[in-house]
């Protein structure tokens, strides 16, 4: 039997409507995907990531050129601690630092290309699923599920929607 479905045969079940449980399964799938395609290529790379490395990584690209602070303020983890964390990015290459043009006090980290490589195969495969999406359902479903997916995300997300606005990076990091 499918894990995914005996996770939703269980008491959450009770807790989730139908859209909830679909959303539940595709977004395992895909992380099942992730991890999957991660740990084989950690068996062939020699500088790899630690699962809280790997976080703070994916969550530096997801906030977009952010400060040590901002990362400190959206994770609730102390300053010190995410410089630390930063730091061990920044010597294994997968983040650099780069100080702001109009205050150069201000420091914004950027991930590198290195870690777009690593982080690509998730990518790749989000690509997969969407051009089999695209090839499977009618242009008028694919583009009311893109009308939804961005409903969902700008509009119904409030509790990571409302840290990422409170986001003090108001300059351009460049």
């Amino acid at each position: 039997m499918d894990i995914l479905k005996q996770k939703n045969n269980s008491k959450e079940k009770g807790r989730m409507n139908m859209v909830g449980e679909g959303l539940s399964q595709v977004y395992y799938r895909f992380k099942l995907n992730f991890y999957r395609k991660v740990f084989y290529s950690l068996q062939k790379k020699e500088d790899t990531l630690t699962t809280i490395e790997t976080f703070f990584v994916e969550l530096i690209y997801a906030l977009d050129h952010p400060t040590v602070n901002e990362v400190s303020r959206f994770t609730g983890v102390s300053q010190p601690n995410v410089a630390y964390k930063v730091g061990n990015l920044v010597k294994k290459g997968f983040v650099k630092k780069i100080p702001s043009e109009i205050d150069k006090r201000k420091i914004h980290l950027e991930v590198t290309d290195k870690f777009k490589q690593y982080y690509g195969v998730n990518y790749e495969y989000l690509e997969v699923v969407s051009d089999r999406i695209a090839k499977r359902f009618p242009k008028e479903d694919v583009e009311k599920l893109e009308e939804m997916l961005n409903i969902i995300s700008n509009e119904l997300m409030d509790e990571v929607n409302d840290q990422l606005e409170r986001k003090p990076c108001v300059e351009p990091y460049r």
